[in-house]
């Protein structure tokens, strides 16, 4: 298996400031566990196996950065990495999933990516093959009856395409590859699906029985083909595709797949504090314990098997994070606690935090409204003071209600810009500046009623 390169947690911590802000602790212990993969790969065989991946646990309010660490770390991380919510394994009200389908939809993740990769690696080939065939549409080959015949060195008499054939099909290549021909539409044959959209029902922790029977199905059912007329990028581009799919080796794929899973692979459980609860003899914690428990064999290291293959998950990285607003770590079982040795707290939001916000990432909000309204023509302005009102107004708002952090953020934004939006295809070619006053003169009546605003912001 090869090692990618990964970089280092200085390099790592560097890209999550891009975009996140503050919450140092988190991003040290997340770049340090990331690095830590890489490090594991380049160790000795025998000890490889001996070194187990420092579980994380973030702890924290809602809306301070922990699912965007996550959603972050993910792009950066040169690894297969999925993201599941904790409450979609319990049983309260609803029969919860099998713990074990986050392993498989690590393997599928696992297998996209090599196959991506691989298609990559083959794709100069498959579109000289595509070329290939686009050329047979356009100019097909003489048969073989009128074709001259040639002797080859061995004796073998063999058809032999003629020169001014040979010449008329060059020429066309040109074409093609320069673009000449991109009006022009060819009729080729696409895949349709001729089964139709069957449901399968399995009971809980039988998951994997009812992908395999659709997978089986997919299988037994024929496939058909039917002809379609498509512009030639678009031909192009579709038999480019169907020939990398026939150069790449699935079974290679899958097997590097399960090994990239189990040796580099991360999960991400949000939600944890959903199921701390234990040692009760009624009621809903009995659900979040048996889900704990459940989970316990996964995180600990035990082997699921998916339709590509056994995965071990000794070596699989598992960060966990969770509010804790009405529970606490403690309240998780001993056994899933001893699982997490890393815990970070991640810090709650205040009014400076919220200027950072609204103003360093690459993607903060104020550049996507500034983005979003000059496709309208509209040149949209921020000035400091009213950054500074807007970020007072989402923490005095967080202060009176629900305390959802930096998604405060999202609710007032839409609320001052609501007008902007609508009116913006009659304001094109104008500018609009956006300062304190304008803030003040539109938030201000609905922050004069409480009740308003736990409504409305």
């Amino acid at each position: 298996m090869s090692v990618p390169q990964v970089m280092t947690p200085r390099e790592i911590v560097s890209e999550l400031d891009r975009y996140i802000v503050g919450q140092h602790d988190a991003k040290r212990a997340v770049a340090i566990a990331l690095r830590n993969r890489w490090r594991r790969q380049n160790v000795t065989p025998d000890l490889r196996d001996e070194i187990a991946p420092k579980n994380i646990l973030m702890i924290g309010p809602t809306g301070v950065g922990k699912t965007e660490i996550a959603r972050r770390l993910a792009k950066l991380a040169q690894a297969p990495f999925i993201k599941v919510e904790a409450s979609r394994y319990t049983e309260v009200g609803y029969v919860g999933r099998d713990v074990e389908s986050m392993i498989r939809d690590l393997a599928e993740i696992s297998v996209k990516m090599v196959r991506e990769e691989e298609r990559d690696r083959v794709k100069v080939k498959a579109r000289e093959n595509a070329e290939e065939r686009l050329l047979d549409l356009l100019f097909p080959p003489p048969t073989k009856a009128r074709r001259p015949a040639g002797i080859t060195p061995e004796g073998d008499i063999q058809p032999v395409e003629n020169d001014s054939h040979r010449d008329t099909r060059e020429k066309l290549r040109k074409l093609l590859q320069q673009g000449h021909l991109n009006d022009r539409e060819v009729e080729i044959e696409v895949a349709a699906n001729a089964m139709p959209m069957v449901e399968v029902f399995t009971p809980q922790g039988m998951e994997e029985m009812g992908f395999n029977m659709k997978d089986l199905m997919s299988q037994i059912m024929p496939k058909k083909t039917h002809r379609r007329k498509l512009k030639m990028p678009e031909a192009l581009e579709y038999l480019t595709q169907e020939e990398a799919a026939r150069l790449v080796d699935m079974e290679s794929v899958a097997h590097e797949a399960i090994q990239r899973a189990e040796q580099s692979g991360i999960v991400f459980i949000d939600e944890i504090d959903k199921i701390a609860g234990r040692e009760a003899s009624r009621g809903p914690d009995v659900s979040r314990e048996g889900v704990q428990r459940d989970l316990l064999p996964i995180v600990e290291g035990s082997t699921v098997n998916t339709k590509y293959g056994a995965i071990r998950t000794d070596h699989i990285l598992f960060v966990a994070s969770g509010a804790f607003h009405t529970s606490k770590p403690s309240d998780l079982i001993p056994e899933f606690q001893g699982r997490f040795p890393i815990r970070v707290e991640l810090k709650a939001l205040e009014r400076e935090d919220f200027i950072r916000i609204l103003t360093e990432p690459e993607n903060s909000l104020t550049r996507q409204y500034v983005a979003l309204m000059a496709t309208e023509g509209l040149g949209l302005e921020f000035t400091a003071d009213a950054v500074s009102v807007l970020a007072q107004i989402a923490e005095q708002v967080n202060s009176r209600t629900e305390n959802i952090g930096a998604r405060r953020l999202h609710t007032v934004l839409e609320r001052l810009l609501e007008e902007v939006s609508f009116s913006a295809p009659e304001l094109s070619d104008r500018k609009l500046v956006i300062d304190s006053d304008y803030v003040h003169r539109h938030l201000d009546p609905i922050l004069k009623d409480e009740d308003l605003s736990r409504y409305i912001l």
